[in-house]
């Protein structure tokens, strides 16, 4: 009830924070079609609600993604998947620009399928003694990937636009523009509803044969679920690196590795945190706009690099 009041109250500061003058005042001496309440109704709305969306629906991917692996310190951007849809985005925006913006979203959700997988194989060759070694074989990954992107983002002249993608920013959000983030919710549901059977994946391959489950099929299951809530988010807002290493981890210590417990506080941990770094972004620098990108990024490093160096660690 707690984590759910503090997120209600972020969400009306969210709506009343901007560089527009939407305050109740306002509204409550307006009429329908007055700015005030286009804003609300266009803009300010709609941009909370894909705030709330995406960080949930990130949090909730990066602890899928870290039961499958049995390792605390990877997520997303962090093992070469965010990479891996970025370029299917560009890929598909360079030779494909007419098609839907769902089109291209699937398209970017196999590309971070393909370079999830990948991800999953190098951990078979390259013999693991550490489990720091995962998230920096992920990074190094992640680094190769990016660099073929921006590579073919410069032949094309679309540097800017994988910048754009790079940094994250919820400022040109508006009504129409982020209903595709529900399509990602929907998969953190379904991880949700199997949630019991991807804990018991969380113990291994032996562990889950023995009692029954195909370990293989869940394990496929999850890394479409990730694929498709990174794919959505990276094609409507962008990169939004980070967050799986501050609430998942946090919620984890506090309630233990039970996934059916952990993910309505992983839900409203990562969409408060989310919430506040984008209204901490449109303040700060007011009327400018610190890209949520970095805001998160900033936070989520330090705390990466705090989880690196505490002692002991443990691979999940």
């Amino acid at each position: 009830m707690a984590g759910l009041i503090v997120l209600l109250a972020l969400a009306g500061v969210s709506l009343f924070v901007g560089v527009s003058d939407v305050s109740l005042a306002a509204l409550l001496a307006a009429d329908g079609d007055s700015r005030p309440m286009l804003v609300l109704l266009g803009s300010r709305i709609p941009r909370t609600l894909a705030v709330i969306l995406a960080g949930a629906s990130m949090a909730i991917a990066d602890l899928l993604m870290q039961m499958i692996v049995r390792n605390r310190f990877v997520e997303p951007s962090t093992i070469g998947t965010v990479e891996s849809a970025s370029l299917g985005f560009l890929l598909v925006t360079i030779f494909a620009p007419q098609w839907p913006v769902v089109g291209k979203m699937l398209v970017a959700a196999l590309f971070a399928l393909a370079g999830t997988a990948l991800f999953l194989r190098l951990l078979h060759w390259v013999p693991l003694r550490d489990p720091l070694l995962v998230p920096l074989i992920g990074i190094m990954l992640g680094g190769v990937i990016s660099a073929v992107a921006t590579f073919i983002a410069y032949r094309f002249d679309l540097m800017a636009s994988m910048l754009a993608w790079a940094m994250g920013d919820f400022s040109g959000i508006l009504r129409g523009r982020y209903e595709l983030l529900w399509v990602g919710f929907a998969g953190t549901v379904l991880a949700w509803v199997a949630a019991d059977r991807f804990t018991v994946a969380g113990l291994g391959e032996q562990v889950s044969t023995s009692l029954g489950l195909n370990y293989h099929a869940l394990v496929a299951l999850g890394l479409c679920i990730v694929a498709l809530v990174t794919a959505s988010v990276v094609v409507t807002v962008g990169m939004v690196p980070f967050l799986g290493l501050i609430v998942p981890n946090v919620v984890r210590l506090m309630i233990g590795d039970n996934m059916r417990r952990a993910v309505p506080w992983v839900a409203l941990g990562g969409a408060s945190f989310v919430l506040a770094c984008d209204i901490f972004g449109r303040v700060a620098r007011a009327p400018y706009e610190i890209p949520i990108g970095v805001v998160v990024g900033v936070i989520g490093s330090a705390v990466f690099i705090y989880l690196l160096m505490r002692k002991p660690y443990a691979a999940s």
